[in-house]
């Protein structure tokens, strides 16, 4: 119990009334509750909770609602366009679609997300620095790594498919820096491919090329 005397004023102390009523104030009003409720709700990231993390996320500048484009299923030949439909099937390609898909990550993820982005805030950007936070953010999903390309360029490399709102982390978050005037793009396989067996790849006749489509552009 709080040592409520230590609220009331020295000419007050012998006063019976008053001390009963601070004591009865304080049985009713005790606002340890509350601190420890805002402790672990709002002031501890490894514990807070909804509104809690959006304070985060406003901290540490990342949001929770990512945009990014829809995926849409067009007709067309299976060669040219991967999973294209025949007739009667599928809508012809529109060159003017915009549309979109927003998601609204979940506690555990937008923590995830949190957390990667205060550690690329205080990080040098480099390569053991980005191959920490592909390993925090994608634990336990496979192997990723980055790559330096060479001519300013560097790849974020998956071997394995990374789900739409994992895409859009990786695009449109901002949560994984790069080196100032270096262009960067993801790379994502579901491996394996064909390739160098030093490279974790098969030889011929056992693995079909990386398709041109599994790159994207970070923005």
């Amino acid at each position: 119990m709080l040592n409520v005397e230590r609220t009331i004023i020295s000419q007050y102390g012998n006063s019976a009334t008053i001390s009963q009523l601070i004591h009865d104030m304080n049985g009713y009003l005790d606002p340890r509750a509350d601190f420890d409720a805002f402790y672990s709700f709002v002031w501890n990231v490894e514990t807070a909770q909804g509104f809690g993390l959006d304070i985060w996320g406003r901290i540490v500048n990342i949001g929770r609602e990512l945009t990014v484009p829809a995926t849409l299923t067009y007709f067309g030949f299976n060669e040219a366009e991967p999973g294209a439909y025949t007739f009667g099937e599928a809508p012809f390609y529109v060159e003017a679609s915009d549309a979109t898909q927003t998601y609204r990550l979940a506690d555990d993820a937008y923590r995830t997300l949190i957390l990667t982005k205060a550690l690329a805030n205080i990080s040098a950007v480099n390569a053991p620095t980005l191959n920490q936070l592909l390993r925090n953010l994608f634990a336990a999903r496979g192997k990723c790594y980055v790559n330096d390309m060479g001519g300013m360029q560097l790849r974020y490399t998956f071997e394995f498919l990374l789900t739409d709102y994992e895409f859009a982390i990786m695009t449109q978050s901002g949560a994984i820096p790069r080196p100032a005037g270096v262009g960067a793009y993801v790379l994502t396989t579901d491996a394996p491919v064909f390739g160098f067996s030093e490279a974790f790849a098969a030889p011929f006749d056992q693995a079909p090329f990386i398709q041109e489509g599994a790159s994207h552009a970070i923005v």
